[in-house]
């Protein structure tokens, strides 16, 4: 850590608490030094900390940093002093480079312990020392004995310590100046979410103070995505789903940082997720919308429903979620489409051939009764008729043309296209799947062997022959409602009885 390693106070090679008598000692030892080539050591040289130079400008630079009271407090925080005998022993044990040692002394009377008028210096020291250490848990230990320093009431023993009796110091104000300095040291070492996890211990002022620092990058940073893909998105529509894509993998580190940070109630972390979401879910409809259009070959509806679901899991406020629950709802209906259009067409032909198959019978029926008015206004009375016979054969003729079967044909080749069936076998409603071919059976049963060739390619679980003649193209949703529509004048043809 930089502010260690080059702190004033170690370039000058003193303890932070040095009298104003020492300073001025030092200087001019290091002077004289200077003047005849020599490079001055110290006693605080510890063995574990990186090699200096003290040059002439280094050394100018560290008396200048020492000389007024709140730079030699913001130093003091990053080096060592010496007001008890437990940390007399502690530093001599840091000359000889044996750190363990003095983190043992030193923890005997910080670990578990309240900062008082005697131990004070012992939390500053040990908090140094680990703020040293390569672990995360170390950092993380240095960070609370300082913080834990700094907010005890004893924080003013410390200060009049290190600077001027006079020098009157704003706890708060002197945690946030430690805070910059402290982040601005491990910033990059750590993810942010692992940064935050050196503070845990905090009380919650501190984290909102940090909570602040930490959110303003994020913040900007998701606010400056959203707007750079909506200004790609209005200028090519078809590369949307990329566009909002790349948006939520750029911006889901940044939006869970803040989740963690501020929670999911806070009104600034409502406004950029819902912000967020809105953007995701537009880039959805514009892709989905274009490729339409486009008739593009991928599978635009999958792709559409991906970002939406994204969108969804960002959402927020309740008219954003259901917006993009909406577009889901939308969505699923749209992606079994193919299905359910296939499914109206074969029930409408089934439906058809069902209420032929009624008249034929109705037919049968008054050729075999006479029917008389019921007695006194009740149930009409049906009577055989004698010396009648049925052609049952010729019924069941009738019953297998009640339709005009190449009709019917035509219309299925024009409403279930083979493009549609593809579709369709990947559909993952297990109930539409079951109808469809239910449907489909009773179709191919009904049909004569020339049709089924012709339309075999709907029966797509027994077979993939299909011909030239089923390659039409899809006409749309709003050509085979009128299909639909008009399916029961189109294709009854009822066949008179002889």
């Amino acid at each position: 850590m930089k502010l260690i390693q080059e702190n004033p106070y170690r370039i000058v090679g003193i303890l932070s608490n040095a009298t104003a008598k020492e300073i001025q000692s030092r200087k001019g030892k290091i002077t004289a030094y200077a003047k005849v080539g020599k490079q001055v050591t110290s006693e605080y040289d510890f063995p574990f900390l990186n090699s200096i130079e003290r040059d002439h400008n280094s050394i100018g630079k560290a008396f200048s940093a020492i000389q007024q009271s709140k730079e030699m407090l913001d130093n003091s925080l990053f080096w060592f002093l010496k007001t008890n005998s437990f940390d007399e022993t502690a530093i001599t044990y840091l000359m000889n480079g044996d750190k363990d040692k003095a983190i043992e002394i030193w923890e005997k009377i910080t670990l578990d312990k309240e900062v008082t008028s005697k131990n004070f210096s012992c939390f500053n020291n040990i908090g140094t020392l680990k703020l040293l250490g390569k672990s995360q848990q170390q950092i993380k230990e240095g960070v609370e004995s300082k913080i834990k320093l700094i907010e005890s009431g004893h924080f003013t023993n410390f200060v009049h310590s290190v600077a001027s009796e006079a020098f009157v110091i704003d706890n708060q104000k002197q945690l946030e100046n430690f805070l910059n300095d402290l982040l601005s040291q491990i910033n990059g070492k750590f993810s942010n979410s692992d940064t935050l996890k050196l503070f845990d211990n905090c009380n919650a002022k501190t984290k909102n103070y940090l909570a602040e620092k930490f959110t303003e990058e994020p913040l900007h940073k998701i606010e400056t995505s959203i707007e750079s893909t909506k200004k790609k998105r209005n200028q090519n529509k078809s590369n949307a789903f990329q566009y909002g894509l790349k948006l939520y993998e750029n911006s889901k580190s940044e939006l869970s940082l803040l989740k963690s940070l501020l929670g999911i109630s806070d009104l600034k972390y409502k406004l950029i997720a819902d912000n967020l979401a809105k953007e995701i879910m537009q880039c959805a409809i514009d892709y989905f919308n274009e490729s339409t259009e486009n008739e593009s070959t991928e599978d635009y509806l999958e792709n559409a429903m991906r970002l939406t679901k994204l969108a969804d899991s960002i959402a927020i406020g309740k008219l954003t979620k259901d917006k993009a629950k909406d577009h889901i709802s939308t969505l699923e209906e749209m992606k079994d489409k193919e299905i359910a259009q296939a499914i109206l067409v074969l029930q409408s032909i089934k439906d058809a051939y069902e209420n032929a198959c009624r008249q034929i019978d109705k037919q049968v029926d008054e050729l075999k009764y006479d029917t008389f008015p019921g007695i006194g206004g009740g149930q009409p009375m049906r009577i055989l008729k004698f010396n009648v016979s049925i052609n049952w054969s010729k019924v069941e003729e009738m019953k297998r043309n009640a339709l005009a079967w190449d009709k019917v044909v035509e219309l299925i080749l024009k409403t279930i296209p083979t493009q549609n069936i593809d579709k369709i076998k990947k559909s993952s409603n297990t109930t539409k799947v079951n109808e469809y071919k239910t449907l489909v059976n009773f179709l191919i049963s009904k049909i004569s062997y020339s049709y089924k060739n012709r339309v075999a390619y709907i029966c797509y679980w027994e077979t993939q022959k299909t011909t030239s003649s089923s390659s039409s193209s899809d006409e749309g949703i709003p050509d085979w409602i009128k299909w639909v529509g008009g399916v029961i004048l189109f294709i009854i043809l009822i066949k008179a009885c002889n």
